[in-house]
């Protein structure tokens, strides 16, 4: 392809080069690529250019002059980069229906919601997210919840290939302030909550805010949770349409007659012209938001009604959220991705009003990333459990001691409480400590079946774990 055809350049010498790739890591240079200059938060790529051409780069994309006779200066790499890789698949997004899904929680039990209720009215659905990539039931492996703008045209181009009308994506904070999605139009963004996270990256909640609120500016219709303090900051000067739910009547669609069950919701989803009655087999409130935001998204893209409900009840709910482990023994284990302090004070409310003896919590906090959150998740687990056990979670480069002692930080004064630093023997421990009817909550791995050491990456299953902890207490 020529470099006129994948960036602006009809002045510049090279524009009538052959280009036989792109890429912003100059580790995958090869001859005639095209070498982008991404400033991230940990490198800056201009300082591999000279690297980069060494490999055989033909041409380097840069933010400032770096006094290279093939260098086109931009004003954004990011963006830029972005516009390149869409021109380099043919644009595969112009022809696909885009569904964006942000928030701090639920965007991974959404979008397989949505997945469901548009394969359930007979369309072939692409998926992007958190857990894995899909094409249609074909499962592709994630390296990020919205991955680089390559690597999500390619994904784009292969949905076409296989036929897909839809893609469905999480779309990460990450991802919009880098770029990632730049030039894409979404038919329908939806906002589902924003509560504390990332703040090692953005620094305040009004720069988080300032993140998300981008994909609403990319889109035909906007969905909006308005129960959330946020929403109506989301909504402010937006010009696309905007549909509202929530659990009150201030809003477009509104679930009335909520009936709480330990694996289950009911509820009437109203509106002035639907009302129908819907049943999803997960429990917890935040399955009513979760369902009520797939059934709008399907019904502002005009799915009927009846075709959303009967979806919603034959989805048997997503790995890692919420998700019940097979045991026999008389109490209940359920692992959970829960890592923010909203999402984790959530999953224990939702078992805290099952009938129970005992309501145990398993839980750590991820290394180098937001320290703040840390003592106000170890108080959430001490005051909305009847027993805490504090682990390791992903502890990255950080000492996991170090780590676990932030938690501690904010549960003075409570006794009910255990720390097991080895998160398998913490798991161990839970299973071997527990009573009839007691309900263990496994947070902040949900479908993660890896741990990130500071001496790399392990296997870890929590699935496994409780499996091998069950015969154990056979023996």
């Amino acid at each position: 392809m020529l470099l006129k055809d994948i960036i602006s350049c009809e002045e510049h010498k090279l524009k009538n080069i052959e280009i036989t790739g792109i890429t912003c890591d100059s580790r995958e240079v090869k001859s005639g690529y095209a070498f982008v200059c991404i400033v991230g938060t940990l490198s800056d790529g201009h300082t591999f250019a000279q690297s980069a051409l060494e490999k055989g780069a033909a041409v380097i994309v840069a933010q400032r002059d770096l006094g290279i006779d093939c260098q086109i200066v931009v004003e954004d790499t990011h963006a830029t980069y972005a516009s390149m890789c869409a021109k380099w698949f043919s644009n595969p997004a112009d022809s696909l229906k885009l569904i964006g899904v942000t928030g701090t929680n639920g965007k991974t039990s959404i979008t397989y919601m949505i997945k469901k209720i548009l394969e359930h009215a007979g369309h072939k659905v692409g998926l992007i997210g958190t857990v894995q990539n899909m094409i249609g039931e074909k499962a592709v492996v994630s390296k990020n919840t919205t991955p680089n703008a390559y690597e999500l045209n390619s994904l784009f181009s292969l949905m076409l290939a296989e036929g897909c009308t839809y893609a469905i994506m999480e779309v990460s904070s990450h991802a919009l302030d880098q770029c990632r999605v730049y030039g894409l139009e979404f038919e329908v963004a939806v906002f589902t909550n924003l509560t504390q996270d990332h703040l090692d990256y953005h620094i305040t909640m009004e720069n988080y805010l300032a993140a998300k609120k981008k994909l609403f500016y990319m889109c035909k219709t906007a969905v909006v949770n308005s129960d959330d303090p946020y929403a109506q900051k989301i909504m402010e000067g937006l010009s696309c349409d905007k549909v509202t739910y929530s659990l009150s009547d201030h809003s477009t669609y509104s679930a009335k007659g909520i009936v709480y069950r330990p694996a289950s919701v009911d509820y009437e989803l109203l509106s002035d012209d639907v009302i129908r009655h819907i049943k999803v087999h997960t429990g917890g409130k935040f399955t009513v938001y979760n369902s009520m935001a797939a059934a709008v998204t399907a019904l502002k893209l005009g799915i009927d009604v009846d075709c959303v409900a009967e979806a919603l009840d034959s989805l048997k709910g997503v790995k890692g959220r919420a998700e019940v482990v097979p045991c026999d023994r008389g109490f209940t284990v359920i692992i959970d991705y829960a890592h923010t302090p909203d999402g984790l004070k959530n999953i224990l409310n939702t078992f805290r009003e099952c009938p129970k003896n005992r309501l145990i919590v398993l839980f750590g906090c991820g290394g180098d990333r937001d320290r703040t959150k840390r003592p106000i998740m170890g108080s959430i687990a001490v005051r909305n459990s009847d027993f805490a056990i504090i682990t390791s979670d992903n502890p990255r480069t950080e000492d996991p001691t170090a780590i676990i002692n932030d938690i501690l930080e904010g549960i003075s004064g409570y006794k009910s409480y255990k720390v097991i630093e080895n998160r398998i023997d913490a798991i161990k421990y839970a299973i071997s400590i527990a009573q009839k009817n007691d309900i263990i909550v496994l947070a902040g791995k949900g479908h993660e079946t890896y741990q990130i050491l500071n001496t790399g990456t392990i296997h870890l299953d929590e699935r496994e774990v409780v499996a091998e902890a069950l015969e154990e207490l056979k023996n």
